[in-house]
């Protein structure tokens, strides 16, 4: 049987990037359909890379996930060194890699941060969270700036600082909504203002001042983004800011016992919303 080209295995591994992606995030999924094609087939790549990391150390619970993080960041350095990976995921992120000249430091930091997430956790002062939302969250958000940037190095260094805190801010935002599963199941605390795991209203506040301190930080870097790429990142920007709101108004009690979410009809409205003040120039 005739065997098909390298590019059809390349294109085939890019579409299981995206149906892992259109899988576990319909609100990512939903913002990156806006992206150009090239761009929105290497984000859909990153986003697989670092989905599957995050399930080995989050959800793998019956099985040895040290021994899974260690082959799967090995085979990912192999699939770097080959220019090829037999696993459809890394080998459309380690294309994405070699393309876009993602920095190797950016994703030992997020491998140093997977690896943490392998102990019982509970942070206790600024540093030691700050190095770990850096690796699991800042870092993505750099990956994405250098697609977006595409090798011009004087823009993404001028945009690097709003992206880092726009990924701390989601991440946080998940922190705060995963609050009962973090605690209660993976025995894992974030956030240092929680002692002792007793979360607050007053404890409640402080975490959200912080997170809206940097969406706003965040935002000043979304309205300078490239053509093509200011928008699917603003909805994606609109509906954390959304979830933010919810749980701000939601008593701490609660969101020590439930998830909290945004229906799809008001992610629909969000985008909705998003486009049109994305065509009439109104986001600025």
């Amino acid at each position: 049987m005739a065997g098909n080209s390298i590019g059809d295995f390349s294109a085939t591994s890019f579409k299981i990037s995206r149906l892992l992606t259109q899988q576990y995030s319909t609100s990512f999924s939903l913002a990156t359909t806006f992206f150009p094609k090239a761009i929105k087939q290497a984000i859909y790549s990153i986003y697989g890379f670092v989905r599957v990391a995050d399930e080995i150390v989050d959800t793998f619970l019956e099985f040895d996930k040290p021994t899974l993080l260690t082959n799967f960041e090995r085979d990912y350095y192999e699939s770097l060194k080959q220019g090829i990976s037999t696993n459809p995921i890394l080998n459309s992120f380690q294309e994405t890699v070699r393309t876009y000249k993602i920095d190797d430091e950016l994703i030992q930091a997020f491998f140093l941060s997977m690896k943490r997430d392998l102990e019982l956790v509970e942070f206790t002062d600024e540093n030691e969270i700050a190095t770990y939302v850096y690796g699991s969250a800042d870092v993505i958000g750099l990956m994405c700036l250098k697609v977006f940037c595409n090798g011009d190095d004087e823009q993404y260094n001028a945009l690097k600082t709003p992206a880092m805190k726009l990924g701390s801010a989601f991440q946080k935002v998940n922190f705060l909504r995963d609050l009962n599963d973090d605690i209660n199941t993976l025995n894992r605390s974030y956030f240092p203002e929680i002692s002792n795991h007793r979360f607050n209203d007053e404890t409640k506040k402080l975490i959200i001042q912080n997170i809206e301190h940097e969406f706003k930080e965040a935002f000043s870097g979304i309205i300078q983004l490239p053509r093509g790429t200011k928008l699917p990142v603003y909805i994606a920007y609109t509906y954390y800011k959304k979830l933010l709101k919810k749980i701000k108004r939601t008593p701490a009690n609660v969101i020590m016992n439930q998830r909290l979410r945004i229906s799809n009809s008001q992610k629909t409205g969000l985008l909705v919303k998003a486009v049109v003040k994305y065509n009439f120039g109104l986001i600025s």
